[in-house]
């Protein structure tokens, strides 16, 4: 199955929404399997500085690019309006 990079910048000023749903968002991901979404990597965009999270980057295992994008539809920082921009893009994995 092909893979696919998931980058997503939060709004801004969304971080205390972030925080709030921030368990939802990641037994979500954790669930994905069944519905056919495997996560490979995960975690959190920063500031340069490292103190605050304003985004997300996933890459993630998929059967077509329709199963990503209801998977992105479908999570908690998508729907309680923590993402803005959210990029789809497939991925060659060369190394790792």
């Amino acid at each position: 199955m092909p893979l696919y990079a998931i980058y997503a910048v939060d709004k801004p000023d969304t971080l205390a929404i972030r925080l709030e749903h921030y368990a939802e968002h990641r037994t979500y991901n954790e669930e994905q399997d069944s519905a056919g979404v495997r996560t490979i990597i995960s975690g959190p965009l920063q500031t340069d500085d490292g103190d605050v999270m304003n985004g997300s980057l996933l890459i993630v295992q998929a059967a077509d690019r329709d199963a990503v994008e209801r998977y992105v539809t479908n999570d908690p920082f998508n729907i309680h309006g923590v993402w803005g921009e959210v990029k789809i893009n497939r991925f060659y994995r060369r190394k790792g």
